[in-house]
């Protein structure tokens, strides 16, 4: 394991480069914020996922049928998704526009403190928004997918904290917050899944249509691109051995991972109820 001295500059950042990720990250919010204000404009306000919670007005073990479902509130769909865009072209404007200088000294250092910021805000709102629109309506379950996430994004910190990404091939590199990270990570995604397959699997259970299994395959491959990257950057594989071409890839991801997800999401405020 090697542990940066935060003192230590081990990236080496020039006047051009960092102007074009200024560049890149100036694209981004703006792109951002223009899918954001697209989904406000587009999006039905009035359509609402419900959260809701199980009350079995009895000690453990009383039958389900007993109980009573109560929901708690709605979230709008559209404005949350919405919300979701409009923070990451917050992050990115403050980037290019407040806090430039701090950016670069991070850089350099081979992390981005800010960039763990805004996944763990924006991404956990995105896995919120996915386990809604699948029926995971439990506010305690909600709740429990929204610590996971965030805990997998703190191992992403974690490891960009402890490690030097100049090291040669990754040999040095302490893997175990990113594996750590994974298995934190996986766990908002079982908890949809296996409900999800126990539903369908009910006699005379229909399921959803044959296009949302490929929407799921879907997000769930671009929700994951930003841990491929990191691994790809620690494994300092081609490219990638360049800590700032996986800073730029970030960037791109921001906005072409989330811009997929938000949409693939927010398509639902679209569908007619049954």
């Amino acid at each position: 394991m090697t542990i940066l001295d935060f003192r230590q500059d081990v990236v080496e950042l020039s006047d051009e480069r960092s102007s074009k990720l200024r560049k890149l990250n100036i694209a981004a919010g703006f792109l951002h914020l223009i899918t954001g204000v697209a989904m406000v404009v587009l999006g039905d306000l009035d359509f609402e996922l419900p959260v809701s919670g199980f009350n079995i007005s009895g000690p453990p073990g009383t039958p389900l049928e007993n109980g009573v479902l109560t929901e708690f509130f709605g979230i709008p769909l559209a404005v949350a998704v919405a919300t979701f865009s409009l923070l990451s072209a917050l992050f990115h404007f403050l980037i290019a526009f407040v806090v430039f200088g701090f950016y670069k000294s991070e850089l350099r250092r081979g992390r981005n403190r800010l960039r763990w910021v805004e996944y763990a805000l924006s991404s956990t709102l995105m896995m919120v928004l996915i386990a809604a629109t699948t029926g995971v309506t439990d506010l305690a379950g909600l709740l429990g997918l929204a610590f996971a996430n965030i805990s997998m994004i703190l191992f992403g910190w974690i490891m960009e904290m402890v490690n030097n990404p100049t090291d040669g091939s990754g040999a040095k590199t302490w893997w175990t917050p990113f594996w750590f990270g994974c298995i934190a990570g996986i766990g908002p995604w079982v908890a949809i899944l296996v409900p999800l397959w126990f539903n369908i699997s009910q006699d005379g259970a229909e399921g959803p249509p044959g296009f949302v299994y490929g929407i799921i395959v879907s997000i769930f491959f671009f929700f994951n691109t930003f841990a491929i990257n990191q691994w790809l950057q620690y494994r300092q594989v081609g490219k990638w051995s360049d800590y700032l071409h996986g800073e730029r890839t970030y960037i791109i991801l921001s906005f072409v991972a989330k811009s997929v997800l938000a949409w693939q999401i927010f398509a639902n405020t679209l569908i007619p109820p049954a």
